[in-house]
């Protein structure tokens, strides 16, 4: 049986290699032959009737070239063989469109057919590199040797004439069905790396998603963490003071209504260091005082001072309307800390860059906060995670406010719009 490599080429896995390492009771164990069962059944897409017909016209040309010596004299001479090839061809033909299901079986059962039919040859090569895709030393071993009998006994019983030395017909023979095997070999191993990579790039994203998702607990808690140690000490002041105003019954209406007042202001505070959301953080162990005093909007311009003092090349223009009061300490506190932010990644990303820091509005319009430095070509190897910018982007949603961030052209722009408060 003259055969060929035919290319068995929809994408699947062959179960002899693992895409994932596992472990089992902590050491590297491996993969069982169910597990890699799996693997190659989750990886194999489905053949849509293209990928067949394409197939069939690679087979019916190894069966052409295969049967095209002997068909001129089985009509002549041996009329019963010539219909003999015919019916197991066709009979090939069909089995090996179910190859899928039990690959051994048909493709051994295929290769006897072949040894009478060299129509047959065409499936025979299908269904031998479909077995090689598996890459599994046994059924490969087994299908390629029943195929190089097949195709020895159909060189020699075939009714043409051999024009080479037979030696020479039984190594084309042993090359050719080597060859085709180990061409399905390549296609199985090809497979599994591209389902790897692709398992992979799944998993990535969704490592991804998994840490915006845990940056964006872990800057809610502290939130949570920063509102308990100041409100606490705001609604501890007006409980106290209304206990007090209740237990005292010799106050003048006047004293009563300045004691009222003086609540109402406590209250207020504590509803501003409500919607600011930062203050003062402790250590979970020890109780010790990790973040104090907050820094305001005055500090911005300390913070650029150190940051120039560094090295960094930076413009500061502050614009901020404060002739009619004062930019409230919660609006202070996120735009420093979005300042320092845009200084850190601007030094990570594009040092030596200039860096331009600017912020204008009032308590009318509201707080705006442009960061822009140009796009740099070389980092400054400082390792980072990528959530700075999450973190920042979560306060000011919560103080009611935006921000974006994005290349535009060949700049860096951050940006951030914060209402005016008080």
């Amino acid at each position: 049986m003259p055969t060929g490599s035919h290319p068995d080429s929809g994408p699947r896995i062959g179960p002899r290699t693992r895409p994932v390492p596992y472990l089992s009771r902590g050491r590297l164990a491996p993969p069982s032959l169910a597990r890699m069962d799996q693997v190659s059944d989750a990886s194999r897409p489905p053949l849509t009737w293209r990928g067949q017909a394409w197939r069939l016209a690679v087979c019916m040309v190894i069966s052409v070239f295969a049967w095209s010596t002997a068909v001129e004299a089985e009509w002549t001479s041996h009329r019963g063989l010539f219909w003999t090839e015919i019916v197991l061809g066709v009979v090939a033909y069909v089995l090996v469109l179910w190859r899928r299901a039990a690959p051994v079986p048909i493709a051994l059962g295929i290769a006897a057919m072949s040894a009478l039919s060299g129509i047959a040859a065409g499936p025979a090569t299908l269904a031998a590199v479909s077995v090689a895709t598996q890459r599994r030393a046994g059924p490969i071993v087994l299908v390629g040797v029943v195929n190089f009998v097949a195709a020895t006994t159909y060189t020699f019983t075939a009714p043409f004439e051999l024009h080479m030395p037979p030696w020479v017909s039984v190594v084309i023979n042993l090359v050719v069905n080597s060859a085709m095997m180990g061409w399905g070999m390549y296609l199985g191993s090809r497979r599994e790396l591209i389902w790897t990579l692709h398992q992979r790039a799944v998993r990535a994203e969704s490592e991804r998603d998994l840490r915006l998702a845990q940056a964006r607990s872990v800057e809610r808690e502290r939130i949570a963490r920063e509102m308990h140690d100041v409100l606490a000490h705001r609604i501890t002041q007006v409980s106290m003071q209304a206990g007090a105003l209740a237990f005292r019954d010799d106050l003048a209406a006047e004293q009563l209504r300045s004691g009222l007042k003086d609540i109402q202001g406590k209250a207020n505070e504590a509803i501003h260091e409500l919607r600011g959301v930062l203050g003062v953080l402790r250590d979970h162990t020890t109780g010790a005082l990790v973040e104090a005093p907050q820094p305001t909007h005055a500090d911005i311009a300390q913070l650029v001072e150190r940051a120039r003092q560094e090295g960094v090349n930076i413009t500061y223009d502050d614009r901020i309307d404060t002739s009619v009061e004062p930019v409230p300490g919660g609006v202070g506190r996120a735009l420093y800390r979005i300042v320092q932010e845009g200084i850190t990644n601007a030094h990570k990303h594009a040092p030596g860059a200039a860096l331009h820091v600017t912020v204008d509005g009032g308590p009318d319009e509201g707080l705006n906060l442009e960061i822009a430095n140009p796009l740099g070509f070389t980092g400054s190897g400082t390792p980072g995670a990528g959530l700075g910018l999450v973190g920042l982007a979560e306060r000011v949603e919560l103080r009611g406010g935006r921000l974006a961030h994005g290349v535009e052209g060949q700049w860096f722009v951050l940006r951030a719009w914060i209402p005016w408060t008080t």
